[in-house]
């Protein structure tokens, strides 16, 4: 078991490690809780890396869906170069972990947060960042106490961060050029847009466009005459579409291991969603009094709500509505001819997985029926 420092006192967290001390269902965790199905995780793994590995593409999950160092090392056991990181916060809990190996996928702004990358990448065997403006290059520069990584970022039509043009990015690599302790190392291209767009086809011409976009800003950063390698960026959604176009040689897929219903919906039967729900969360029927409804323990502070609402996978059910009833409650509608009563379990598929992980503080990892172990989400909250 990963250690859990101070969160082994509170007594939620006691009251798992009790049932560690002998066999314990699953059915005896405390809830609400983030449970994941262990054997279900290897085999998303699994096939991730032989989908990746079939279409000589390096694998870097993102940890932004799970900010576990437990994960992370099970990814890389498994074959992954490193892991992604969305924020510094992440990758210093990545780092605290034992991760050796780290991309930053966003990028920073100011003297503070360029110190904070630069002490990562004079730690780390092998840290990596991205920026997608001369006034980063400088200030990262400014902070470095030697040599670091980066990759510019490329807008992939979203908008949100990147160089948009082939002029936005010759800046940005002359100015790499120009830097005494940065490196190029590569580019980044990640099409956020596209991860959950429905139907293979629309999601396949999506990213035809963008590599279009990409190779015109590729050409661009090496007619400045900069030599690199790495192309990286993809996700869960875009696997097959981004693998067919062989721009990328490098991928940063995070949802995959657990899965949500987001996911779902957008991706159906298509090959790109052909993993299990791994992650799922454990509630408790707290109130049967109602004649309509049942309460359960889960609300805003258990699930994210900016995508689809849970989705219950208990088979009683399996056809009930989900609705948030406050900040610690969840309505369920009640299943016809099903008797329910306080203490039954309810397991949900969250609607999107990365929000709704980041509300924990560990992680309950089960193989068939029983808790085998816990482990913190070690960087949960990890927003700066």
């Amino acid at each position: 078991m990963t250690d859990l420092g101070p969160l082994a006192d509170k007594p939620h967290v006691a009251a798992t490690l009790a049932i560690l001390e002998q066999p314990g269902s699953r059915n005896a965790i405390p809830t609400p809780a983030a449970v994941l199905d262990l054997d279900a995780f290897d085999r998303n793994v699994a096939l991730m890396a032989k989908r990746a590995a079939a279409a000589g593409l390096a694998l870097r999950p993102h940890a932004k869906s799970h900010k576990c160092g437990f994960i992370a090392h099970r990814q890389m056991a498994a074959g992954a170069v490193g892991v992604c990181c969305a924020k510094l916060a992440e990758a210093e809990a990545m780092a605290a972990a034992g991760i050796g190996a780290i991309l930053v996928t966003s990028p920073v702004t100011g003297p503070v947060q360029a110190e904070r990358a630069a002490r990562l990448a004079a730690t780390l065997s092998d840290f990596r960042i991205v920026v997608d403006h001369a006034d980063g290059v400088a200030e990262l520069d400014a902070a470095a106490t030697g040599p670091i990584q980066v990759l510019i970022d490329v807008d992939p039509g979203m908008g949100r961060t990147g160089v948009h043009d082939a002029a936005q990015a010759a800046e940005v690599a002359l100015a790499i050029a120009a830097s005494a302790n940065l490196t190029l190392l590569g580019v980044q291209c990640y099409g956020g847009h596209w991860q959950h767009m429905e139907g293979a086809n629309a999601r396949a011409a999506a990213v035809a466009d963008g590599m279009v976009r990409l190779k015109s800003i590729l050409a661009a950063i090496r007619a400045t005459g900069a030599v690199f390698n790495l192309v990286t960026g993809g996700g869960t959604g875009s696997f097959a579409a981004d693998a067919a176009q062989g721009v990328l040689n490098e991928i940063q897929p995070g949802s995959f291991a657990f899965m949500d219903r987001e996911y779902r919906d957008a991706l159906k039967s298509d090959p790109d969603g052909a993993f299990e729900q791994s992650l799922t969360i454990h509630t408790s029927v707290i109130s049967t009094n109602h004649p309509k409804w049942v309460t359960v323990d889960a609300g805003l502070k258990a699930f994210s709500t900016d995508g689809p609402r849970p989705q219950p996978l208990t088979p009683a059910f399996a056809d009930a509505t989900f609705r948030f009833f406050g900040d610690e409650h969840g309505m369920l509608v009640r299943p016809e001819g099903v008797a329910i009563a306080r203490g039954d379990r309810v397991v949900f598929a969250p609607g999107h997985i990365d929000p709704t992980l980041d509300r924990y503080d560990l992680l309950h990892l089960v193989q068939g029926d029983v808790l085998v172990d816990i482990v913190r989400i070690d960087a949960r909250g990890g927003s700066q």
